[in-house]
């Protein structure tokens, strides 16, 4: 038998030393031996890794952000417009991550580019910008039937941020004002079109009682003089100037005859000196 010298226990203690591994709760790896890989995945806590038999690939279980850089993109209207968005995702199955894709982070990335120009070269941009969190389901479940293969969950998309060209921001702008403008008229006519309404009973009321009329000279007099001005009011029905106009009127016809009868008198001298 060899001898086993002081030196050789030192190389195999650091020999199992370097083989020991430790886990955190959120991590687990998966372990090649000879290059087959291990049934099951090992973790957490203290994992023994025999180099160079064994070969480890250490996967987080925790929630991963992705961040997909801005993309230019057409809408359907013929609008070019530049969209960044972030993606959320963790592993579900290690095996499947490490198997099945050589990257699964690079590649999730790169399919969240691709999915964002698709889905968004299908809308609006009115739907682009009021509409997010319907296109935000639409992509995660995009993401997500590509990515379930691999073992990865996608659990949310969100349009971050969207840059719209100058000149459709004032074209959004005037849309904006006339918007606003079309509704101030419109209140503004409901408004008139109540006020109507309350002056046409008010109307009718003081119709049926007429003292009513009187009654609110003297409560305006009342308001006029709390003011303390100089200001003198005589109030003057309206009804009087219709008088006045049909008295006017019935003159009318009466001189008429008047000066139709002078004309017939001053006229029959003339026809007997003719005769």
């Amino acid at each position: 038998m060899f001898p086993i010298t002081p030196f050789v226990l030192l190389v195999l203690a650091l020999y199992l030393i370097s083989s020991i591994k430790i886990l955190a709760e959120y991590e687990r790896a998966v372990v090649f031996r000879l290059g087959r890989v291990l049934s099951r995945p090992k973790g957490p806590g203290l994992v023994l890794i025999f180099r160079p038999i064994d070969r480890m690939a250490r996967i987080s279980l925790r929630l991963t952000t992705l961040e997909v850089p801005p993309q230019d993109v057409v809408t359907r209207d013929n609008v070019t417009i530049k969209v960044n968005a972030v993606v959320f995702l963790r592993v579900l199955d290690p095996m499947r991550a490490v198997l099945e894709v050589a990257e699964y982070l690079y590649t999730t990335s790169q399919l969240a580019q691709t999915s964002l120009r698709s889905v968004l070269g299908q809308v609006d941009l009115d739907e682009v910008l009021s509409e997010r969190d319907k296109l935000n389901i639409r992509l995660q479940s995009l993401l997500d039937q590509d990515t379930e293969p691999w073992g990865v969950k996608v659990t949310k998309v969100e349009v971050k941020q969207v840059d719209l060209p100058d000149q459709m921001i004032r074209a959004i702008a005037r849309q904006a004002e006339a918007e606003r403008e079309r509704r101030a008229k419109i209140i503004h006519a409901e408004g008139e079109y109540l006020a109507a309404e309350k002056l046409a009973m008010a109307a009718e009321l003081i119709q049926r009682q007429p003292v009513a009329i009187q009654l609110r000279y003297l409560q305006t007099l009342v308001e006029i003089g709390a003011e303390k001005n100089t200001t003198v009011v005589f109030p003057l029905p309206i009804d009087i100037f219709s008088a006045i106009s049909k008295a006017f009127e019935n003159l009318r016809p009466a001189e008429t005859l008047v000066r139709g009868s002078e004309s017939r008198s001053a006229g029959e001298p003339q026809h007997e000196r003719d005769a």
